[in-house]
This record gives structure tokens, C-alpha cells and sequence, in this order.
């Protein structure tokens, strides 16, 4: 993008912001179910049970889904470099802030390359790929199914070189044979892919549902859009008001 490219009026996409919304809802039932779990009320298996593997797997999914049609919205409105360094700033800033609080809660499985680790790496790429056009559908195809072609070397032909890829400082690609134990787990392949899927769909509803995208919602429509804009905040609040008043009502039980 050349840089003296004239800025586009910034605009809000309301059922983009609905659409984040929507996740941020389920995952706040997702969350809260876990908590119960976590301080025993109502213990599930999260780690291996279908309804909840599944059900991550979609939360996560749609997060970057949007995160790539917000990249797409950003692209077509011009945004510079530096707008999106300060928000990618924010995001970065965020991760940490999980990274310390999680090791304070789980110190074994703290999360250190979970969602918003893994968002602030393809937040990078899918802003330099933004201009790819339709080759980002095949991009994104190429992401999602690199882990599975990646695990198939590294557990035949490629067997001697897996233990640097299943190590800390190169298990956040996702090229592993062995899933880390962590609490939170986004690595940049496979999900690097459904961003770019994200920012594919963002393009062509822009370039053929532009009025289908900017039509207003309203009733509890417009509720889910207005959580959608706080998304980086309410990420940040929720689980430690939750787990905090969960920890409240047990103390008050005796």
C-alpha cells in the first residue's frame, strides 16, 4: 500500500461486531462452566470429552474468523501502519498480561502462546497478506492442513528433528507430535488459517454485500454488536470477575 494513500472514513460494521459478540457470549459459558469445574461444583473432563473439545475448537474458530474480517474492513479503509501497531500493541500487551496472570492461578500449565499470543503473530501476517486476493482461500487451506502433513514427517522420515519442534521455543507454529500442557494452546498453524479464511470472506462481502454488512441492527442484535467493540477489555475482565466471584461464594459457604 503506498503510504500517501488517502484514508477511507473509518466505519463500523455492525454485524461483524454481532458476530464477535456472539463468541464472546459462548465463551463466556464455556469459561463459566470451566470454572465450575476448576473449584470442583461440577467437575467435567474439558481436556478429552468431545462437548468441550469441540466446543473450544468453534469458539476459537470464530474469534479469528472475525479477526480476519476485521483486518479485511481495515485493508479497504486504508488504515496505516501505525494504527494498527497501536492496536496490535494492545493485543500484545494483553497476552502478557495473561501469560502472568494464568502462571499465577496454574503455575504448571500456565499460558504462555495462547489466543491472543497466537492473534498477535497472524494479526502480522495477515496484514502483509492482505493484498493476495483469492489466493488467501488456498493460503488458508495450505495453514490448516500443514500440522497434519507436518505430524506425518516428523513421526516417520523426519522422526530426528521432532524434538525441537514439540520444545517451547518452536511448539507455538503447531508443527508438534505432542500437544503441550498448557491451559491455552492457539499456535500459528493450524489457526493461521481460518484468520486468512476470515480475511478472504471479509473481502469478497465487502466487494459484493458492502449494504448486506453496513445495514444497523437493533434489540438484542445491538447488544451483541456493542460487546463485540470491547471484545480486548472484556476478554481481559471476564474470567477474573467470574473465577473471583465464584471464589467469594465459596469463602461466604464456609
Amino acid at each position: 500500500m503506498p503510504k500517501t494513500a488517502p484514508c477511507r472514513p473509518s466505519s463500523r460494521f455492525d454485524r461483524v461486531d454481532a458476530l464477535r459478540g456472539l463468541a464472546m457470549v459462548w465463551m463466556t459459558v464455556f469459561h463459566f462452566c470451566f470454572d465450575l469445574s476448576h473449584f470442583a461444583l461440577w467437575p467435567q473432563n474439558f481436556l478429552g470429552d468431545p462437548f468441550w473439545t469441540w466446543q473450544r475448537t468453534a469458539i476459537v474458530s470464530l474469534f479469528l474468523l472475525c479477526a480476519g474480517m476485521g483486518q479485511a474492513i481495515a485493508w479497504d479503509q486504508r488504515q496505516t501502519w501505525g494504527r494498527f501497531r497501536r492496536r496490535w500493541l494492545q493485543v500484545a500487551a494483553a497476552a502478557l498480561l495473561v501469560s502472568v496472570g494464568s502462571y499465577l492461578v496454574f503455575p504448571r500449565s500456565y499460558i504462555y502462546f495462547g489466543v491472543l499470543h497466537g492473534m498477535a503473530v497472524m494479526l502480522v501476517l495477515a496484514r502483509c497478506m492482505a493484498g493476495w486476493g483469492r489466493w488467501l482461500w488456498l493460503a488458508g487451506g495450505i495453514a490448516l492442513a500443514l500440522p497434519w502433513v507436518m505430524g506425518a514427517l516428523l513421526a516417520g522420515p523426519w522422526a530426528a528433528v521432532a524434538p525441537w519442534f514439540d520444545a517451547r521455543w518452536l511448539n507455538w507454529l503447531g508443527l508438534v507430535t505432542h500437544k503441550p500442557f498448557t491451559e491455552d494452546y492457539v499456535p500459528v498453524f493450524p489457526w493461521l488459517g481460518v484468520m486468512c479464511w476470515g480475511l478472504a470472506l471479509g473481502q469478497w462481502l465487502l466487494r459484493r454485500q458492502r449494504a448486506w454488512l453496513a445495514v444497523a441492527l437493533s434489540g438484542p442484535m445491538r447488544g451483541l454488536a456493542l460487546m463485540g467493540r470491547w471484545s480486548l477489555s472484556y476478554y481481559l475482565l471476564h474470567q477474573p470477575v467470574m473465577m473471583g466471584g465464584l471464589m467469594l461464594w465459596l469463602w461466604l459457604r464456609g
